[in-house]
């Protein structure tokens, strides 16, 4: 096996207008998902991220987590490296409050999805439906979310650890809610 990092874990991260075909994604491999992980899943599979969010511009890759019983049973992992899924380490993801997996294109060269495996219970769940909903529920916060996200695409696009970085504040407020 070699050591030589895929192509898509240095893909740019470019930021597109919403396309409706990414829910259509999202639920087809949380189908998929629900069978292979039906064992350890404890509260389901949630479409997360900016792809859930309608209208709104986004990297191209829909994000699903699931919540489990085990994060580091070997069996869920083995099920989906054979269905196409990239085990990413966590050393390093260096988030150890998630299992992470990514689903290249056929190509092997750019991301279709991201899997974060959390255990049940973890309050990062819930974070992450709460800020889905909240971009959701409020235009001008999804607006303001997007905005953000562009600029740093242009500033970090080629740095995805920036990129992702430089929207945790956003995110955090967001979570204290529309008076923090």
């Amino acid at each position: 096996m070699s050591d030589e990092a895929p192509a898509w874990a240095y893909e740019r991260a470019e930021v597109r207008p919403h396309d409706p075909s990414w829910t259509v994604r999202a639920e087809s491999e949380r189908d998929h998902l629900e069978q292979l992980l039906a064992p350890w899943l404890v509260d389901g599979i949630e479409h997360v991220g900016s792809t859930a969010i309608p209208g709104l511009a986004a990297k191209p890759i829909v994000d699903l987590q699931a919540s489990v019983s085990d994060l580091d049973n070997v069996e869920t992992a083995e099920r989906l490296t054979a269905n196409g899924w990239v085990y990413v380490p966590p050393e390093l993801d260096q988030r150890p409050w998630r299992r992470f997996f990514v689903k290249p294109d056929p190509s092997g060269q750019h991301r279709e999805a991201h899997l974060h495996l959390i255990q049940a219970g973890h309050q990062r769940w819930t974070d992450q439906i709460r800020f889905r909903d909240a971009l959701r529920d409020d235009p001008d916060l999804a607006q303001a979310y997007a905005d953000l996200k562009h600029r740093l695409a242009n500033e970090n696009g080629h740095d995805r650890e920036a990129y992702t970085k430089g929207k945790a504040a956003f995110v955090a407020k967001a979570l204290r809610g529309p008076h923090a």
